[in-house]
């Protein structure tokens, strides 16, 4: 999908929720009855227990219950409610519960679109935390259901609500680094990804992340994040991705890979590269932009110019305000600074917003699919050692 292509669909997804009914078009043109968001969080695991302090500490929106199939995990999310919460095994019997507006997924990968499909039946609003959604049946499954829905749904991709990535993608959009060449992503760790299981029956169920009946393994659970942020900043999607991996250090029985290494070209001609490994953890977390003007260097709380040629004495825009003199690191360039906080508590703050005043999140249904339909391209890619087109049979 090409830039064009990746703008019209952008607005034919805006337009086809706030235009389908006339009640769809009330929903999006004035603000919402309720001055406060109830949610439940299904899945008490580490990513969904880890965002219940932040909830905890956001305006108007409340914890009311947690769900999850382990026991101990359960009791775990329901300890960190700061207020009392009911706790359910079974999301289906969460989502009956009337007081509820919201959920959050923080499930397997392979039980979101199922689960989001029902919440949204059920009248709920969705955070579904990335990668939106498993193959391409369940990734287009989710589309229908969710295009025609007047509830809001959000993608956990939460670098899409980062004050700090929001002004470096403007930034580039302006012609800071000049004509894009290339990205090159990376998110390297030393560690074997693996939790502690307290019996062996629970091995799948605490482990899914290393077998692929559940998983997209390294692709979606790190790599997604990084090729959300390569589409936004194009405003494209890859037409073509290759790319290899294997399971080469770990020796545990895990069924994901323990390295990868992909490379998408888009329609403009730019190529991102995208790496993660397990037994290395050299410069962790990284995104390079690379133009003919300069490259970024991005982390998740930092960013960084560096400029070709001469270096520059003054950076555009620091803290907010032009021409302030900065100091140059010969490693990293010029700092681009910016008033941010956590990336997952302001996504869930955008949540709550989007839900009050009935507006389309950043990070959407378009941008997640965008992105689900790429780490598919990539595992196919890597799988079946071959190079993957963009599968045209996907329709927004």
């Amino acid at each position: 999908m090409n830039r064009r292509d990746f703008v019209l669909k952008s607005s034919l997804a805006t337009a086809a929720i706030t235009s389908s009914t006339s009640v769809m078009a009330n929903i999006l043109s004035k603000k919402n009855t309720i001055n406060e968001v109830n949610i439940g969080i299904i899945g008490t695991g580490d990513r969904g227990s880890g965002l219940i302090p932040f909830i905890n500490d956001i305006k108007n929106l409340n914890v009311l219950a947690c769900c999850d199939t382990l026991p101990f995990r359960l009791e775990n999310g329901l300890s960190k409610v700061s207020e009392k919460a009911k706790g359910y095994t079974d999301y289906r019997k969460l989502l009956d519960n009337k007081n509820i507006d919201a959920v959050l997924i923080s499930t397997p990968f392979n039980t979101h679109s199922k689960i989001a499909m029902d919440a949204i039946d059920a009248g709920k609003h969705v955070y579904c935390e990335k990668t939106m959604a498993k193959g391409l049946d369940g990734i287009q499954h989710l589309i229908n259901k969710t295009k025609d829905s007047s509830k809001i749904f959000q993608t956990g991709h939460q670098y899409h609500s980062s004050r700090l990535y929001t002004h470096v993608v403007k930034l580039i959009k302006e012609g800071k680094v000049g004509k894009i060449s290339s990205f090159e992503c990376q998110w390297n760790r030393n560690g074997n990804w693996r939790r502690p299981v307290p019996k062996p029956e629970y091995e799948k169920a605490i482990n899914w992340r290393m077998y692929r009946e559940f998983s997209g393994g390294l692709v979606a659970e790190l790599c997604s994040h990084q090729i959300d942020f390569v589409n936004w900043v194009l405003e494209e999607t890859p037409n073509k991705a290759m790319g290899y991996g294997g399971i080469d250090y770990w020796k545990d029985g895990r069924e994901t890979y323990d390295n990868i290494h992909l490379l998408y070209h888009y329609p403009s001609g730019v190529k991102a590269s995208f790496t993660c490994l397990t037994s290395n953890a050299k410069d962790g977390y990284q995104i390079k932009v690379k133009g003919d003007k300069g490259t970024i260097i991005m982390g998740t709380r930092n960013a960084f110019f560096y400029p070709e040629g001469i270096k520059e004495k003054k950076l555009g825009m620091v803290d907010g305000v032009a021409g302030a003199t900065v100091s140059f690191d010969k490693n990293k360039g010029y700092p681009i600074k910016i008033e941010h906080q956590n990336p997952s508590k302001q996504a869930l703050q955008d949540f709550r917003d989007s839900i009050l005043s009935n507006s389309i999140p950043i990070s959407n249904l378009t941008t997640g699919a965008n992105t689900a339909i790429a780490v598919e391209m990539g595992l196919k890619a890597m799988h079946n050692n071959t190079i993957i087109d963009w599968p045209s049979e996907i329709k927004f």
